[in-house]
């Protein structure tokens, strides 16, 4: 950026305009070949009746123009595709895009394109490009078999996870990168550290995001969305960001951080530096004073918004409802579009609207009050806008607080944080077997976290030994 606030390319930058910001595109819109029951942006078919759901080459062309126009000062420009199903375009679609991209692309700057899917179409030949154009490929799994087919089906409601793990085996032959995107819902709340150790040892799975399943609805609408956003279309209401109920398949409010403490439990003690979780990683940047890398805990928001397959743009990716459009890219520049007034109070939002109680918590600077999506509970002394995840949240930063000053001190120092991975073998070793687990579950050590110690042998032979003296 020049001083007079232009950028290369002679487009003036407006006021307020930010350094970067990130754009999910959706080439399909809601158009997906699954039907999974917890999936809300299926019902966006109901915005665009009679469209052919397939973004236009030229719009493709607009698009990325526009894009790295914005772009224009930063090394780094990212093409993120999701859907629906995005692959559902075919693979000449995503060619073309990188294609042009790299024709588009200014001196020194990089392309990284990525792209979300749930891995049912890929073959050898998807894998290939995938790794040859360097795409980051975030992959929807969910755990085992029984967990992820729970609720990830298709169109006549069978399971999913055998042509997921095809996929996922085409993604490691071709050593495409790739991510574990993996859904918390009510059906695997419990199962965290189960969860992980799936992703991590029959996955071969070294980045993970834990993305917690809230389906906000209202009690007229609770008994269709309990069937499924993603199921029996013709009775499926147009999702929105109202209400204050919650389906069947929604995650409970402590759940979420239930499930992270028991992730972090295993994680600590084996894969620092080795395994990446992202909530870990928000958790250490607040600790060590550095921006989240997420929105869901940064301070503000409106720099992650949704481009629709019409070239319509939305505030988020989570808000795409008519009172979020900010318009059309073939009618007005990206860029303008992103810093118009209405976006920029959507962002500031999310920091002046919280309760007071939030303003005075004590981890306040690493949660900042979740997405504004799921701000729909009271406070206990009854003021609105608090986050329904509040007791998962609260209850994960303090339990990770210690470790977190630990790992930050270490970085500070220069040293490896997986430098804690010692400390917490020494404090194991002096632990009782019988004493309660670190995790807060009420189970014993040598049943919880601290069961990978134990030999088979020796947990039989207790096992016996408690029959025995019950009986």
């Amino acid at each position: 950026m020049n001083p007079e606030g232009g950028r290369p390319g002679g487009h003036l930058v407006p006021p307020g305009a930010p350094r970067s910001f990130h754009l999910l595109v959706k080439p399909t819109g809601a158009v997906c070949n699954l039907d999974c029951r917890y999936c809300f942006f299926l019902s966006k078919e109901m915005l665009y009746p009679g469209s052919r759901f397939r973004m236009a080459d030229d719009l493709l062309e607009t698009y990325l123009s526009q894009l790295i126009e914005a772009h224009a000062g930063a090394p780094e420009v990212v093409v993120a595709w999701q859907g629906g199903e995005p692959t559902m375009m075919g693979l000449d679609f995503f060619r073309r895009s990188v294609g042009l991209a790299d024709g588009m692309r200014r001196p020194g700057q990089r392309i990284m394109h990525t792209i979300q899917t749930n891995g049912t179409l890929l073959d050898d030949e998807w894998g290939e490009f995938l790794a040859a154009n360097g795409f980051l490929v975030g992959l929807s799994v969910d755990g085992p078999r029984d967990v992820h087919d729970t609720y990830r089906v298709d169109k006549s409601g069978k399971g999913s996870f055998d042509r997921v793990m095809r996929g996922l085996d085409v993604l490691r032959r071709h050593d495409a990168d790739w991510n574990a995107l993996t859904t918390v819902h009510a059906a695997s709340q419990d199962r965290g550290r189960e969860i992980y150790r799936f992703l991590r040892d029959d996955c071969g799975a070294t980045f993970m995001q834990f993305i917690p399943i809230v389906e906000r609805t209202t009690p007229e609408l609770l008994p269709a969305a309990d069937a499924g956003w993603g199921h029996r279309a013709k009775d499926r209401p147009l999702y929105m960001q109202d209400g204050d109920q919650v389906t069947c398949r929604s995650v409970s409010p402590g759940g979420y951080g239930r499930f992270l403490i028991d992730v972090f439990e295993e994680w600590v003690r084996r894969d620092v530096g080795r395994v990446y979780v992202q909530m870990f990683d928000v958790a250490l940047a607040s600790w060590h004073g550095e921006p989240p890398g997420l929105c869901v805990h940064s301070e503000t928001c409106g720099q992650a918004l949704a481009l629709e397959h019409t070239g319509d743009l939305y505030s988020c990716d989570h808000f795409v409802e008519p009172a979020h459009l900010l318009g059309n890219i073939r009618d007005k520049k990206m860029l303008d579009l992103v810093t118009l007034p209405q976006q920029q109070r959507f962002g500031l939002a999310k920091r002046d609207t919280l309760p007071r109680c939030c303003l005075v918590c004590d981890v306040r600077f690493a949660c900042h009050g979740g997405c504004p999506k799921d701000r729909f509970a009271t406070t206990p002394d009854g003021e609105p806008g608090l986050h329904y995840l509040c007791p998962s949240y609260k209850a994960f930063f303090c339990h990770v607080r210690p470790a977190m000053e630990q790992m930050s001190g270490l970085l500070a120092a220069g040293r490896a944080p997986a430098e804690i991975t010692e400390e917490y073998a020494r404090q194991d070793s002096r632990r009782g077997r019988n004493e309660p687990c670190t995790c807060g579950s009420g189970r014993k050590w040598k049943r919880c976290h601290g069961a990978a110690g134990i030999r088979p042998a020796e947990t039989a032979q207790e096992d016996t030994a408690v029959v025995a003296t019950s009986a």
